[in-house]
């Protein structure tokens, strides 16, 4: 026993620590959350299996969770490390293994084992837990459980958790690289009055002690803040798409009192599903159907799940984020989030600090969205207007291994980044390609923005490095410098990177800028007219 509480308190010891990385504070707690530690980097999630119900009086929740794994490399007497985030407890843990001892501290529960591990074993961890979970303040953003009341006084609830993580009120392994492979197995139990709405499909309803309880069934790998309960006075109506595989499903689940409305703003589903399998490939999952679900906050990318909150209007909350107008001719909770399920869902980044990968190709959804169901220059105003949301406040990219979010320019700076990549391959059905072969080479993956960057760049037959490193790891935009006098051009780049490789297209003249002035020898003296599809500043000077 003094051996099992050793290793206890060694794993205690080291979720109190800190460190500090340029000037920011981080402490072992954000190691322990955000890195794929020695608890964690020997077995392989395969499925959970979940129930839960809350409690709408009692603003709680109770429920278990079986998590299903593999071991990935032989390993003695070691110790695992579950992830479920204060006040929620852990009732009662038990394993299809012996299990010398078990404990919850802060935010995790230290699993201690006794025994000889392999490779290739497959076992199981059933944690009974219960709790008041942390209640989001300003969901989706700040995250936590929603307990509040529809227009008629009902209770509805649900849950926003992409930032704090699925631990908030979950027992799982709480990390964006470990995906349960064969997806989940959700239990949903509610009062006999309410509806439960989960992720996948639904495979089975039945009442008992005056309860509900809806099993929902999700085949394909599901990130975990992905997984989702909504529970309220929800209806149901379905239609289907005939895609690129075939019949997809939709099923949409919303507040009864909003049926007819739904049904009418819905009808962007089919014009979306076309214009992103024509851009991005299949829809990922059409094991598991396509849903839309009312939501009580704005909205988020659930696989399969898609919280919808928008008010049944078009733009964002009635507003167009682009500033432009072209952003009212849709909305922008069904295109974004629907976004999200290639780029989020199906590739998902290993680590927060990639987050990138999730927002800027699905901002950029946006604005392809717009070229198929308008018209390229309407397509072409939008994302021009989205560079006015740009704040070049702190670099994209985060701080890798502490769940670090870089900054909100993910978004608007990342899909400019691509609109000016776009620009460069200059070829349409190339880039379409490089967007649909990324969706098809990493198919339900988890992956890094190294693997992203290389594939890009070996696609495109270009190397876009110095043009990563430009957008996503520092704040700086380019400035095209220029002097024109008659038919001569002078012209650098200044706040680029070292060797910025960005060549610039405008009219029938393509420059390639370097920090030392060149000249080009235009063919009159008309004042030239830089494209503003690159995200650059242009700087006249005399």
């Amino acid at each position: 026993m003094k051996k099992i509480s050793y290793s206890i308190l060694l794993v205690s010891g080291l979720a109190f620590g800190q460190f500090f990385e340029k000037g920011k504070t981080f402490t072992k707690q954000d190691t322990l959350k955000g890195s794929n530690t020695e608890f964690r980097n020997f077995w392989d999630v395969k499925k959970y299996e979940l129930s839960v119900e809350p409690d709408f009086q009692q603003k709680s929740i109770s429920g278990n969770n079986k998590i299903s794994f593999e071991i990935t490399k032989d390993i003695s007497n070691p110790v695992f490390q579950i992830d479920l985030q204060q006040p929620m407890k852990a009732d009662k843990v038990e394993g299809s293994f012996p299990i010398a001892n078990y404990k919850q501290d802060g935010d995790f529960i230290w699993i201690t084992t006794h025994k000889k591990f392999k490779k290739g074993e497959k076992y199981s961890i059933n944690i009974t837990y219960s709790g008041n979970p942390v209640i989001a303040k300003r969901a989706p953003w700040d995250g936590g459980w929603i307990f509040t009341t529809d227009e008629k006084g009902n209770p509805w609830m649900s849950v926003a958790d992409e930032g704090i993580g699925a631990s908030v009120w979950l027992p799982t392994k709480d990390i964006w690289s470990d995906e349960p492979d064969n997806g989940i197995i959700m239990k949903i139990i509610t009062p006999k009055d309410l509806v439960g709405v989960g992720n996948g499909r639904l495979i089975s309803k039945k009442t008992e002690n005056n309860k509900n309880i809806f099993t929902w069934e999700v085949k394909n790998p599901i990130n975990a803040y992905s997984i989702i309960p909504n529970i309220g006075k929800y209806v149901n109506f379905k239609d289907s798409y005939t895609g690129e595989k075939g019949k997809l499903d939709l099923d949409h689940w919303v507040i009864d009192y909003n049926l007819d409305k739904a049904k009418k703003q819905f009808q962007q589903v089919k014009p979306m599903l076309k214009a992103f399998e024509y851009w991005f490939g299949p829809y990922p999952f059409y094991e598991d159907s396509y849903k839309l679900v009312e939501s009580p906050h704005l909205g988020m990318e659930h696989q399969s799940n898609i919280a919808y909150g928008n008010g049944y209007q078009n733009g964002y909350l009635g507003r167009d984020l682009s500033g432009t107008g072209v952003g009212l001719n849709w909305d922008f909770i069904i295109i974004h989030e629907s976004g999200h399920e290639w780029f989020a869902n199906n590739i998902t980044a290993k680590d927060q600090a990639d987050m990138w990968i999730h927002e800027a190709f699905t901002n950029y959804s946006e604005v392809l969205f717009t070229e198929n169901y308008m018209d390229k220059k309407s397509a072409d105003i939008y994302a021009q207007g989205i560079q006015n949301n740009i704040e070049n406040d702190v670099p994209i990219i985060g701080k890798y291994g502490v769940r670090n979010e870089g900054s909100g320019d993910m978004y608007a700076k990342g899909a400019s980044m691509i609109h000016t990549m776009r620009q460069i391959i200059n070829d349409d059905a190339k880039f379409r390609e490089i967007l649909r072969g990324l969706n098809k080479d990493f198919y339900h993956q988890t992956v890094t923005t190294e693997q992203v960057e290389k594939y890009i760049s070996e696609k495109a037959g270009f190397d876009f490095t110095s043009i990563f490193n430009q957008y996503l790891r520092t704040t700086d935009v380019p400035v095209l410098e220029y002097a024109q006098k008659g038919t001569e051009l002078k012209y650098r780049f200044v706040k680029g990177v070292k060797n910025l490789n960005l060549p610039i297209r405008f009219g029938e003249y393509t420059i390639s800028p370097n920090e030392s002035w060149q000249t080009l020898k235009l063919k009159n003296s008309t004042p030239v007219e830089f494209n503003k599809n690159y995200y650059l500043r242009y700087n006249k000077v005399q």
